[in-house]
């Protein structure tokens, strides 16, 4: 009986790593795929280098594909444009669904894949996602925004197992000692310092202007609006403040900021576009994470032309335009969209 074929997303990592000898172990033929995303400078050299060794000791082929041309136009781009506007963006969402899991998959076609893997932390039975074992590691987050469609192609060896224990299989391992020891990558790939740093060199980011109180009276004044995500309380001052304060509010268009109260950052609703759902509910109570490394708040959503209108149980504080609101059934991913209102 032929081997089904699967295709790995390989970084040079410990679990892009560990997967790949563990859908061998299970019977697959395998192939790795290292893809060129982001242009920083240095990266690819040294991290194309680590999959191909990576690929060299499990015995498997190594595909390159350059999506460097992709990726700024649906990733990066979108990403300076978000801040532009005085919102907070998600990237590694719409990476995992254009680039990731779909110029990956495109690709997977065409050599003949069954499968698509990575390793990412996070569980499918082929119709759903679920969160990972490991609680700590749970990516289901950044992959609401992925296609239900492709669901019965994908494969994470990873998501019923800890980290600490695809630690010690690495370090058990003569060869991948070193994988095992590797730092762990940051979050945003692309960002090799702050991302104010990075904007830098797109946009005018040092551009002084006014802060006002909730009422519009000036109180102070700040670095430049894209300096100010929603909830930052420091790097600005607010004359006379006997408290803490936080951004509210940004405006692009009068390079001001709003700021107030922790109290005046309370949110109580979300309106979300360009929604990704796993079901076809219309109406219905749930649970929704509105940051990632935040934990769920139960909520009542009610979905109309392609808008979900979410109604939390309890205020919560800090939301940012801009993000992705993810709801959850218990470990169950049941869709989510980007905040478009928050109130």
């Amino acid at each position: 009986m032929k081997k089904k074929k699967v295709l790995v997303g390989m970084s040079g990592g410990v679990d892009s790593t560990v997967s790949t000898l563990l859908l061998q172990e299970e019977g697959y033929e395998v192939e790795g795929l290292y893809m060129k995303l982001h242009s920083k400078p240095g990266y690819h050299e040294i991290h194309q280098a680590r999959a191909q060794k990576a690929a060299d000791y499990v015995g498997i082929k190594l595909h390159v594909l350059d999506l460097q041309k992709v990726f700024n136009e649906k990733v990066f781009q979108p990403f300076i444009t978000s801040y532009e506007k005085g919102n907070t963006p998600n990237p590694c969402a719409l990476c995992n669904r254009n680039l990731k899991f779909g110029e990956m998959m495109k690709y997977a076609e065409t050599i003949g894949a069954d499968y698509l893997a990575t390793g990412h932390y996070i569980k499918t039975d082929g119709k759903n996602f679920y969160m990972a074992e490991d609680d700590t590691k749970d990516q289901s987050y950044f992959l609401f925004y992925v296609d239900k469609a492709i669901l019965p192609k994908l494969l994470f060896p990873l998501g019923s197992r800890k980290k600490s224990d695809i630690k010690k299989f690495a370090s058990s391992i003569k060869g991948l000692e070193s994988f095992a020891s590797q730092a762990e990558s940051s979050e945003i790939c692309f960002v090799e310092t702050t991302y104010t740093d990075l904007l830098k060199d797109y946009v005018d980011v040092d551009n002084a202007g006014e802060v006002l109180d909730k009422d519009g009276n000036v109180v102070g004044e700040h670095k430049g609006y894209m300096h100010y995500t929603v909830g930052k309380r420091k790097g600005f001052t607010v004359n006379g403040a006997h408290e803490p304060h936080y951004v509210l509010s940004t405006n692009p268009e009068t390079n001001q900021i709003v700021v107030g109260t922790k109290e005046d950052l309370a949110c109580g609703s979300v309106i979300l576009n360009n929604l990704n759902m796993f079901n076809d509910l219309k109406e219905f109570d749930t649970t929704v994470k509105l940051r990632y490394r935040t934990r769920s708040i139960e909520c009542h959503v009610k979905i109309e032309n392609d808008k979900a209108f979410v109604t939390l149980k309890e205020d919560v504080f800090g939301v940012a335009v801009g993000q992705a609101a993810v709801f959850y059934d218990e470990d169950k991913l049941i869709g989510g969209g980007w905040i478009a209102e928050a109130k």
